[in-house]
């Protein structure tokens, strides 16, 4: 009985989804959860323009109070808004504008709207985006068009946790054509992305508190290092060019011997030769 019961408050609550973007349907609705508290159910709307759900002087949201506690039996519906403060990157709003836009402009103008939802994404900060268009566009053919731009997940737990998907439909002439927004935005964390620290962490998991873990040993260990790394450095030699022979000593010039005897030795020898023949 519990299980049931379960089911039809979920069966209720989708119920009570699928009307207002029924009836808001141009109001660039994000999301719409209902919330039981003790004095009745309260509906949280998340939108873009909700100047369209108040309406003048409030006339819309009476409407609608008094619609949900008709149809879906409520006793004390109170409907609170709330504006999102980033559309370009809700994947939601995205679809209901590109539906919007093709009931309003037809088929013929499909490219040009799929091409400005894409920089409209990007330009809002999102990682990437993919737009699909199925339906018979632009021909009486069914055919289904991809728009992509940026980096975008496809596969693993991140395209399903951290890709933000949505549908919609826009009811055409030629039939009903279905739109498929996925967009991933910039808050998504990557399991592959790293993170440059200056100076070494470290971090108590229990806690949550990161002290950093260098002290003046280590410094000065870093900075024996580069000085040896540095004189290192200075012994070795630059690298001759190819074909750069070295340049030759000259040899230093010998130095005579001195010996005793010299010139002066024949001179004296002569003139004893002619003191002789004189004689």
């Amino acid at each position: 009985m519990i299980e049931r019961k379960f089911v039809a408050e979920n069966l209720k609550e989708f119920q009570i989804e699928e009307y207002l973007r029924t009836v808001l349907g141009k109001a660039g609705l994000s999301y719409i959860k209902m919330q039981r508290t003790p004095l009745g159910e309260k509906i949280l709307i998340c939108s873009s323009r909700p100047g369209l759900i108040v309406g003048k002087s409030g006339s819309n949201i009476s409407k609608l109070t008094k619609d949900l506690r008709d149809k879906f039996q409520l006793e004390n519906p109170q409907i609170e808004l709330i504006e999102e403060e980033n559309p370009m990157t809700d994947a939601n709003i995205i679809a209901e504008g590109i539906a919007n836009s093709l009931e309003r402009f037809g088929t013929a103008r499909f490219k040009g709207i799929g091409h400005k939802a894409l920089t409209d994404v990007m330009n809002a900060g999102a990682r990437g985006v993919e737009v699909l268009i199925s339906g018979k566009i632009p021909s009486s053919r069914a055919k289904t068009w991809r728009f992509y731009m940026g980096y975008l997940k496809k596969s693993g737990d991140i395209a399903v946790s951290g890709v933000d998907t949505a549908y919609s439909s826009a009811k055409l002439k030629t039939g009903v054509v279905g739109v498929q927004v996925r967009i991933m935005p910039s808050t998504t964390k990557m399991p592959d992305d790293i993170i440059f620290i200056d100076k070494p962490q470290l971090q108590d998991t229990t806690t949550g508190k990161v002290e950093t873990i260098l002290t003046e040993a280590v410094e000065g260990a870093s900075e024996g290092d580069k000085s040896t790394e540095k004189k290192g450095a200075k012994k070795k030699a630059a690298p001759k060019a190819d074909g750069e022979k070295k340049p030759r000593k000259k040899a230093a010039p010998k130095k005579k011997e001195e010996s005793s005897t010299s010139v002066e030795t024949p001179k004296a020898q002569v003139e004893e030769i002619l003191k002789e023949e004189v004689q």
